[in-house]
């Protein structure tokens, strides 16, 4: 982990695994065992027009690894499975402010906190950060997409940045600790722009799950991270 004393938060990499060769998945994970967090991605193909993987696969990666679990909900109505991927092995659940209705966000959050669970919300690129503050006193994390969600490999959009600084000032304005996480288009150049923003959760997938050094490359994109303060 990285300090980033600017933003009094700690800079974690999150490799995720929709990167990863899934025929040999236990492999790939203790490839990447070195980051701070796993990251999970969860699409119906309604939500978002991929498909991926679910509850099952999360059940097999929780017995092969001791990693925190970062789930990202992709779902139409996600919080029908919050609890569920709670009681699977996810040690972090984020779900989209876009996919469900306001008046079940908060209980469901409130859920995976009484289950010992950090809840988190999600924002689309086109989705204004006003979306999600009627819940911000609540979140332990906010993942701000820097891409369109449902494919891995996109290029990052650089118009996201001010989202990022918008919501750290939010934060920081409130003294809260909660953590920003981006997903979408991290490499060493943009993971410097996201934490001079003001984000401190950095997810890779194709960045980290096809360099050749795949340890080598969660420490440089740490290095990364600190000279981009």
């Amino acid at each position: 982990m990285v300090y980033d004393s600017q933003v009094k938060q700690v800079i974690k990499i999150a490799p995720s695994i929709l990167s990863a060769d899934y025929a040999k998945l236990g492999v790939e994970i203790d490839s990447v065992s070195s980051a701070d967090y796993l990251h999970f991605d969860v699409m119906d193909g309604v939500f978002v027009p991929n498909i991926s993987i679910g509850l099952p696969v999360l059940e097999c990666v929780r017995k092969v690894t001791d990693m925190v679990l970062d789930v990202h909900l992709m779902t139409t109505s996600p919080t029908r499975y919050t609890a569920r991927f709670a009681n699977a092995g996810a040690d972090i659940v984020v779900f989209h402010v876009e996919a469900e209705a306001p008046e079940n966000i908060t209980p469901a959050i409130n859920e995976l906190h009484g289950l010992g669970k950090k809840a988190g919300l999600s924002i689309k690129p086109n989705t204004p950060v006003e979306a999600i503050v009627p819940y911000i006193d609540m979140l332990d994390m906010v993942l701000i997409m820097t891409v369109e969600p449902g494919y891995g490999g996109q290029k990052f959009m650089p118009n996201m940045l001010a989202k990022i600084a918008q919501l750290r000032d939010l934060l920081d304005s409130r003294k809260l600790t909660c953590d920003i996480e981006v997903d979408g288009g991290i490499n060493l150049e943009t993971a410097k722009l996201c934490i001079e923003a003001g984000a401190n959760v950095l997810v890779a997938g194709s960045d980290i799950f096809g360099a050749e050094n795949r340890a080598q490359r969660i420490a440089e994109l740490r290095r990364s991270a600190v000279l981009g303060l």
